[in-house]
């Protein structure tokens, strides 16, 4: 007879959830004692792993256990106060806990029918956070087009350019294809990479991506986008979209949206705006400048899951024309059929992703937005941008530091200054080395016209003003003893060349003495003996007596 399952029953579930929810408090109250960066070597974690899966169930408690012996040793703690590296990846106590609510439900929200909730919810919270952030009408379930909760903003933008696809092609790609040899899609430099791979996933290949210039603020060049349209509508190519970025993930440049918009609408090209870091920013109303110009988006993404509080996944998306994004994407097989969706009274959010299935990822939101509400969003994003400028102000007082782009949000890029015999980028990653090593602080780096420079994201919800004093003080700190160590090696290296001179000058002498020497000694000539017989030479000759 076979044995059943081993079930965990709802009192037992209850015990260990009690655990594991001290457990996750336990560590956030103790996450700033861990090095913020993981210390293992590759291979580390799997060593500490048993080589096959357990054949019998074993007690939770030795499964909170292997937390602390093996999971937690690999981790780079994104929640540390200590955490400056790359965006932000915040999450908090009401999204864990609505998270935790939609595993318990286990909803799988593929269409209405599946769980009428799942869907009406997330419309509903989409129409909120469009309202919070000050977006087009257009953008709202109430209108032509709506939002939807997509896994990631490289998601949203390969669902935005399918949507472009479909739109500028009348509808043929969803029956012929995609016609690589004449589509065109335009970036610049500081787009993100997820867009060119969208371009590959979508068919149409690297060669049909446009780089537009852009200006000294690393901003893309309106007057150089509407040239490179212009040359390629007259060589035959087909425009189908422009990805314009609010906040790059190098420096978090923002392209002027107002500029551009009309651009793209002149020829009829897809705008969509990527501001997956940036874009919450705008719950505060006096930071929406940044995305001036919005309103002439066709498609919008921003990640909640990066500085707004909500757990991974939840990029919020919102498209114009609903209609070209279920064009490009809607299948609907018999199994999938039924009233309401036949009816076409619902939406199937099914039709707005690349996947089927779906989590139910508005809980979480829904969980984030009713604990906190709009000012305690508002004060969230407000503390962070208030001490990145206090930062960039330290950083502008200082001579050994550069803030090399603008800085309107909560990230500053910094360029320590070095002396000219010294390789800047390697010593800009040596000392960026230094403090990733020490464990109190974690940055990144990126290059901004061709040079090596320092990233400092402020975005945790744990960091306050004292953990960005002290990722300061590292920085100086980290700075004036690699220049005493490099003036050191550099008097080092003087006063070996002076010795090497030195010895030099000593070993020619000796040889000039030496020679001197053997001269006086072994080759003194001898007075010449003329012979009285000989004629005479020179002025003698021909002469009598």
């Amino acid at each position: 007879m076979t044995e059943p399952a081993p079930h965990m029953t709802p009192e037992q579930f209850r015990q260990h959830g009690h655990e594991v929810v001290d457990w996750i408090a336990d560590y956030w109250t103790r996450i700033g004692s861990f090095p913020v960066r993981s210390q293992v070597s590759p291979g580390d974690v799997r060593a500490a792993l048993p080589e096959r899966a357990p054949e019998q169930g074993e007690p939770f408690a030795a499964v909170l256990a292997d937390l602390d012996r093996v999971v937690l040793p690999g981790v780079t703690h994104w929640q540390h106060p200590g955490f400056f590296g790359y965006f932000p990846a915040n999450t908090s106590g009401p999204s864990v806990l609505g998270d935790l609510v939609s595993a318990g439900l286990g909803v799988q929200g593929m269409s209405w029918v599946t769980s009428p909730a799942a869907t009406e919810l997330e419309q509903h919270v989409m129409d909120w956070f469009a309202d919070l952030l000050g977006l087009p009408g257009s953008f709202r379930s109430t209108g032509s087009g709506g939002g939807v909760v997509q896994d990631s903003s490289s998601g949203a933008n390969l669902v935005a350019l399918l949507a472009a696809l479909h739109r500028a092609s009348g509808g043929a790609t969803v029956r012929q294809g995609v016609q690589p040899e004449r589509a065109t899609v335009y970036v610049s430099s500081e787009t993100h990479s997820s867009m060119e791979k969208a371009v590959r996933i979508a068919g149409l290949g690297t060669e049909a991506v446009r780089i537009v210039e852009v200006d000294g603020d690393l901003a893309m060049n309106p007057a150089a986008l509407a040239a490179r349209l212009e040359r390629d509508v007259a060589r035959g190519y087909r425009p189908v979209l422009v990805c314009a970025t609010v906040g790059s993930t190098s420096t978090t440049a923002v392209d002027p949206l107002a500029a551009i918009g009309p651009i793209c609408q002149r020829h009829g090209v897809w705008l969509h705006v990527d501001a997956a870091y940036a874009g919450v920013s705008a719950v505060a109303p006096e930071l929406r400048e940044l995305q001036a110009g919005v309103e002439w988006a066709d498609s919008y993404t921003t990640d909640a899951h990066k500085w707004l509080l909500t757990g991974f996944d939840a990029t919020l998306f919102w498209v114009g024309d609903r209609a070209a994004l279920t064009g490009a994407l809607a299948i609907l097989p018999d199994y999938l059929r039924n009233a309401a969706t036949d009816a076409g009274a619902v939406v199937d959010y099914r039709d707005w992703q690349i996947e089927l299935g779906r989590r139910f990822r508005a809980l979480k939101l829904w969980f984030v937005v009713r604990w906190y509400g709009a000012e305690g969003l508002r004060a969230h994003v407000r503390g962070h941008v208030a001490l990145a400028q206090e930062l960039a102000g330290w950083a502008e007082a200082d001579e050994r530091f550069d803030v090399v782009a603008p800085h309107p949000l909560s990230l500053v890029c910094l360029k320590p200054r070095w002396p000219d015999a010294v390789d800047g980028d390697v010593a800009t990653m040596t000392l960026l080395d230094r403090l990733n090593d020490g464990g109190e602080v974690f940055l990144t780096h990126t290059t901004v016209r061709g040079q090596a420079v320092l990233r400092v994201a402020i975005g945790s919800p744990a960091t306050t003003r004292a953990h960005v004093e002290r990722v300061w003080a590292l920085l100086v700190e980290g700075h004036d003893w690699l220049a005493a160590d490099f003036a050191a090696q550099a008097a080092e290296q003087a006063a070996a060349r002076a010795a090497e001179r030195e010895r030099a000058g000593q070993e020619q002498t000796g040889r000039e003495q030496t020679e001197a020497t053997h001269t006086d000694d072994d080759g003194a000539e001898e007075p010449v003996q003329q012979d009285p017989t000989a004629e005479p030479v020179g002025e003698d000759a021909g002469t009598t007596t």
